[in-house]
């Protein structure tokens, strides 16, 4: 079992870093190199950088993933390609990507995405908060045997 965390841009690479180093589990982070950080991790976080664009880290993470893993994403595009694949997947808020929720989450990226083609207002995201790490950190403790 590793994590593995696509992270460009995640906010939980912290927390899931000291959830994995309570249980001993390896880690994996597929970022673009245009996030390359000289920051210090400890010796079982292992970085795999990818080329710039927009789906390199996807694909990377695609190839790496293996059926004990678990994988974080906020993508999820990249969930619905690895639903089939990983052991588990999460959003950064603790929310469990399944096969019953997926097609729901595409829909409604797609229906986003159109609105604003055609220069309708949506709603972003709402701000990440310490209720929603919080309930990361019990998610993914609770999917680790």
């Amino acid at each position: 079992m590793r994590l593995i965390i696509d992270g460009d841009g995640s906010p939980v690479k912290d927390t899931a870093i000291a959830v994995a180093e309570e249980h001993g589990i390896p880690v994996v982070i597929v970022t673009s190199i245009d996030h390359y950080s000289k920051k210090e991790y400890p010796d079982f976080v292992e970085f795999i950088y990818v080329d710039r664009g927009a789906d390199s880290a996807d694909f990377k993470i695609v190839s790496v993933i293996q059926s004990e893993d678990i994988l974080i994403t906020q993508d999820y595009g990249l969930a619905s390609l690895t639903l089939a694949k990983a052991a588990h997947v999460l959003h950064q808020t603790g929310m469990e990507y399944t096969q019953m929720n997926i097609d729901a989450l595409l829909t409604q990226r797609f229906i986003g995405s159109k609105m604003r083609q055609a220069k309708q207002r949506t709603k972003g995201p709402k701000p990440f908060t310490n209720e929603d790490r919080a309930h990361f950190k019990d998610v993914l403790e609770s999917l680790i045997p």
